[in-house]
């Protein structure tokens, strides 16, 4: 049966875009190598860690937070086995809500390794071995990212006492110590979800501040609010092996900038150093599409050198978020049907959900100083927010660029609780090239935490009303 489009992966990208493509009229198939749909994000990615998010939160909450409340005599006792049962009834209920709207939609679905076999073909191998040939007009590789691992360092990763995000969401006990490797988001997020439930945990890694690329200032205060929750920094640190040892593992690193060598011992060693795109055994090379550093190189329109052949998502160039990969599912199943899908990738929002949240859209002053734009800058710290004093959730800031000459905000970064539930409206505001003005002679309801990104408007337009 010929299709339309056949997408090969239903990650966010996948899935979203075959949605897409099917309620535009086209008649679409998926290939999943999986059991359950969602790709790395439903499974075992971004919704896993965030039961355990949240979970972990609510057990440190009762434990330190409730008697300053009038809650008295709460002692939590942790039940792991429970908390990754919560975790795991999270995935089901998504992965399912996926695969009923393939069936609603009509979308068929054919399960095994997708390899691009020539023009418009697909060659899917089940688990039998056997091979299935799918024909469809166009194709769209949406496989995702896999883990990428230390460049130049061989790591055995056993998933239980060396582990990348995968056991890093599915660990049996509480370690006593655990090394991360990596001060990205992911690191961050699986550290603190043990740092709560009682690991003491130490991040290493290689640049000289966490959560590289982001906002300097933000960053700094994010880390100072993280050490302060008992988490160990080792920037500029170069790490040069992992380790099993009789009990547990070690991490060997050594500064950067030139130093004696350093070695950590722990219980469970996180890998979490980034991601790569997952291209393997898609037969790219064969059929003739180029890549480029490893990502697939398309044009404005997603299309790839080869005619036909389409890739969205962490296969392609820019970050690597499930949204983001979302978005271009939807703009490629439009540019198929005809109409004009449109990504604006100034105005893609990143969150880090660690307590507290840090969240950002657009450009970082660093950014802003390189491009030589002249900017001006508005903060409202929460300390100020009579909601946020409320709720005992006094930590962090909103801080917002705009254009010095036209006001235009070209960029906006929160840390604080709630944070990645705020920036959404700075990147509404964005999306339509509102200005500070705009945004600060917008009425706000009180009180509310989103006041302060009210407030940080007034301090880049004019001067905030309570500081």
């Amino acid at each position: 049966m010929a299709y339309d489009v056949i997408f090969i992966g239903t990650g966010p990208g996948g899935y979203v875009g075959a949605i897409k493509a099917a309620q535009l009229g086209l008649k679409t198939a998926v290939v999943e190598k999986r059991e359950t749909y969602g790709g790395t994000c439903l499974n075992i990615g971004c919704i896993p860690s965030k039961a355990l998010l949240h979970a972990s939160e609510m057990f440190a909450e009762a434990g330190h937070s409730f008697d300053a409340l009038g809650i008295e005599g709460v002692k939590p006792k942790l039940n792991l086995a429970k908390m990754m049962a919560h975790k795991d009834a999270t995935v089901a209920s998504n992965v399912g809500g996926v695969a009923f709207l393939f069936k609603k939609n009509k979308i068929d679905a054919f399960r095994g390794m997708g390899k691009i076999a020539g023009p418009g073909k697909v060659a899917v191998t089940g688990e039998d071995g056997k091979v299935m040939e799918v024909e469809g007009a166009n194709i769209v590789i949406a496989t995702g990212s896999d883990v990428a691992g230390i460049p130049g360092v061989k790591v055995d990763i056993d998933e239980k006492v060396i582990v990348s995000s995968t056991g890093g969401i599915a660990l049996d006990k509480v370690p006593a110590n655990m090394v991360v490797v990596g001060g990205g988001v992911i690191g961050l997020e699986l550290g603190s979800v043990w740092a709560r439930l009682g690991s003491k945990v130490t991040v290493v890694e290689y640049l000289d501040t966490i959560l590289g690329g982001m906002d300097a200032e933000i960053s700094k205060q994010f880390q100072r609010m993280l050490a302060k929750q008992g988490i160990e920094f080792k920037l500029g640190a170069k790490v040069a092996a992992v380790a099993k040892a009789k009990n547990g593992a070690t991490v060997t690193f050594e500064p950067v900038k030139g130093g004696a060598a350093e070695t950590l011992a722990a219980d469970v060693v996180l890998i979490a150093t980034g991601r790569r795109p997952y291209t393997d055994g898609l037969g790219l090379e064969e059929a003739g599409v180029e890549l480029d550093r490893g990502k697939v190189k398309t044009d404005g329109h997603y299309q790839t050198n080869v005619k036909g052949i389409y890739a969205i998502g962490d296969v392609i160039a820019g970050p690597m978020l499930a949204h983001k990969a979302e978005d271009e599912g939807i703009a490629v199943a439009e540019i198929l049907a005809g109409q004009r899908g449109h990504v604006n990738y100034d105005a893609i929002p990143s969150v880090v959900y660690t307590s507290p949240e840090v969240a950002s859209v657009g450009k970082t002053e660093e950014e802003l100083k390189k491009a030589g734009i002249d900017y001006k800058v508005g903060k409202f710290p929460f300390t100020a927010n009579g909601r946020a004093r409320a709720m005992l959730h006094t930590e962090g800031l909103v801080k917002i660029l705009a254009d010095k000459a036209t006001d235009r905000v070209l960029g906006a970064h929160i840390v604080g609780f709630g944070a990645g539930e705020m920036i959404h409206e700075l990147t509404v505001l964005m999306e339509f090239g509102g200005s500070s003005e705009d945004l600060a002679r917008t009425t706000h309801a009180h009180p509310t935490m989103s006041e302060a990104v009210r407030e940080a408007a007034l301090a880049t337009f004019f001067k905030p009303i309570h500081i």
